[in-house]
């Protein structure tokens, strides 16, 4: 299970918070291997990559967006098994 942490509206397209969090036991067998979280309308849609270990204990980033205007907003993440997981949001930009 994915769960991604945005807000609904931003005020503010320039600094949008994002928390992704990955359900993952992080045992050297079966954990996150990578992060990604994609805007679909931006000029460069990959906005961030996070490379994750098993010492990392939990399957948990954050960072701040910058979004041009609103769009989709996914967060992929790559299990060791090479399962994708996926969610997705919407975020209304009010100023870009």
């Amino acid at each position: 299970m994915i769960k991604m942490e945005l807000p609904l509206i931003a005020e503010n397209g320039a600094v949008v918070p994002l928390t992704v969090e990955v359900q993952s036991p992080m045992t050297p067998t079966n954990y996150v291997k990578s992060i990604y979280v994609i805007s679909d309308k931006n000029r460069r849609p990959l906005n961030a990559k996070f490379a994750l270990t098993p010492a990392m204990g939990s399957a948990t980033v954050g960072t701040n967006l910058r979004l041009n205007e609103t769009t989709d907003v996914r967060a992929v993440a790559e299990l060791s098994d090479g399962t994708l997981l996926m969610a997705k949001r919407e975020v209304k930009v009010t100023v870009g």
